[in-house]
């Protein structure tokens, strides 16, 4: 047998050793990294690690959505922001305005896309499919407040959120259900016990700190870094809900503790005022909105709202505060065309304005304005036959969305606060006899108009 020479077997044998190496590292590369999400190559024109990391995971999603025909949109705020800059460019050009990854490609943990439920049955099929492509995920579930009323409190539990984590990258998709006053409305985002708090950085996600009330958007299909996605038609306007968009529900719970001690009136003459004052307060609210006048529930409307979730029978009248910034000269032509005749103006813009409208029978319609100071906020009153005037101190609040007689309106935030200062302490007593310039908690004298303004400051219709 022929002599084989050493330097042969050691070329070969080294050789072999680094074609064995090169495979381990395509078998990593191409299909550990795939199943894993550990490792990423290149999004184009991206940088590559972690920039890149989030671009494949949004695509990874995108594409798991898209496989069970799921439509979600962009809501992150982030992105939309950078989106915003360039939205004109955005629209024109189907491929995107550059090859950059320059907007999935920002640094951040997470991305957030929103679901409406109605689109979707949640089913199961998309979970296993997501683990499959490596996902790791997490379902928030609470009660639906839509089934609370006065009668059941039991809500049943729905999906509020999802977190799907691949790599170190997270998407966050935020649940839409539709309400009865044709709006959209997300939940908390509230753990169990038993979940794992560390799952992502929770405390970062944008929705979920607190319900959310937003329009229906209309939405725009686009191109951004090479990925086909939904956006809201206008990311700014978006954006400015965004950040005014806290909810708050109607407490059932506590309004039917009070209706245990005080029954509620069942008469026809509640009933039927109730019907006239939810009548009212949708033209109110559509006549507003039309003008882009942004308006809250006041004084006893409020009240009703917060203590019974209903409108206080013997109140005989819907109350609005508007603040006085927001003000519109074609606030009183827009009631009159619709239907609504001017009762009385007291005041004038610079101070203590005040309109009162007749709606139908002997319901009327107050708006006061509110005047903002240093520490608190204040609207005025006007007595006619006297000309004296008062003031009503609030401490300074702002606003949020809730759902009142079938409405998207708002309400003081801080509404025990809110409350407290035009009722006092004992607001959950019901009153029937109410001097609007002697009972109120927070009233103060504020003066005598001038004879010489009377004609100006003191109109009755």
């Amino acid at each position: 047998m022929q002599k084989i020479n050493r330097n042969v077997v050691l070329a070969l044998l080294s050789l072999t050793s680094l074609v064995f190496l090169l495979f381990q590292l395509c078998y990593y590369k191409f299909y550990l990294s795939q199943k894993n999400g550990a490792a990423f190559s290149k999004a184009r024109g991206s940088q590559s690690g972690q920039d890149s990391t989030r671009w494949h995971v949004v695509r990874k999603f995108l594409g798991l959505i898209s496989s069970h025909n799921i439509p979600v949109y962009l809501i992150d705020p982030l992105i939309l922001g950078l989106v915003d800059k360039d939205i004109e460019q955005i629209r024109s050009s189907p491929d995107g305005p550059s090859p950059e990854c320059k907007y999935f490609c920002a640094p951040r943990e997470f991305t957030t896309f929103a679901l409406l439920d109605k689109t979707w049955k949640h089913d199961v099929g998309l979970f296993r499919t997501a683990e499959k492509m490596g996902f790791q995920w997490l379902k928030i579930i609470n009660k639906d407040p839509r089934l609370d009323g006065m009668d059941d409190l039991s809500g049943m539990e729905i999906p509020l959120h999802y977190i799907f984590k691949l790599a170190s990258h997270a998407i966050h998709l935020v649940v839409f259900y539709e309400r009865s006053g044709n709006f959209l409305w997300h939940g908390p985002l509230r753990l169990k016990q038993h979940m794992d708090r560390k799952f992502v950085p929770f405390r970062k996600l944008h929705f979920g700190r607190y319900p959310g009330a937003y329009e229906k958007p209309e939405l725009l299909l686009v191109s951004i870094d090479d990925l086909k996605v939904q956006i809201p038609k206008n990311p700014s306007s978006f954006l400015e809900e965004m950040s005014h968009s806290r909810f708050l529900e109607c407490r059932y719970r506590e309004a039917r503790a009070f209706f245990q001690l005080y029954p509620d009136d069942a008469s026809l003459d509640a009933v039927e005022f109730r019907k006239k004052a939810k009548s009212l307060l949708h033209l109110a609210a559509l006549t507003l909105n039309n003008l882009g006048v942004k308006f809250w529930l006041s004084s006893g409307t409020c009240l009703g709202w917060y203590r019974q979730c209903n409108v206080i029978p013997h109140s005989k009248d819907v109350d609005l505060g508007i603040f006085i910034r927001d003000y519109k000269a074609d606030i009183i032509p827009a009631f009159q065309k619709a239907g609504l005749p001017l009762k009385h103006k007291f005041g004038k813009v610079e101070d203590s304005l005040e309109l009162s409208f007749q709606g139908e029978d002997d319901v009327k319609l107050d708006i006061f304005f509110f005047y903002e100071e240093d520490d608190h906020i204040w609207n005025g009153g006007t007595q006619a036959k006297s000309g004296k005037k008062f003031k009503y101190l609030f401490p300074k609040f702002t606003l949020c969305w809730t759902e009142f007689v079938e409405l998207k309106v708002h309400v003081p935030c801080e509404t025990v606060q809110y409350v407290e200062a035009n009722y006092g302490p004992e607001w959950k007593v019901p009153v029937k006899t109410w001097d609007w310039k002697s009972s109120p908690f927070n009233v103060q004298d504020n003066g005598v108009w001038p004879i010489d303004e009377w004609d100006n400051v003191i109109q009755i219709y």
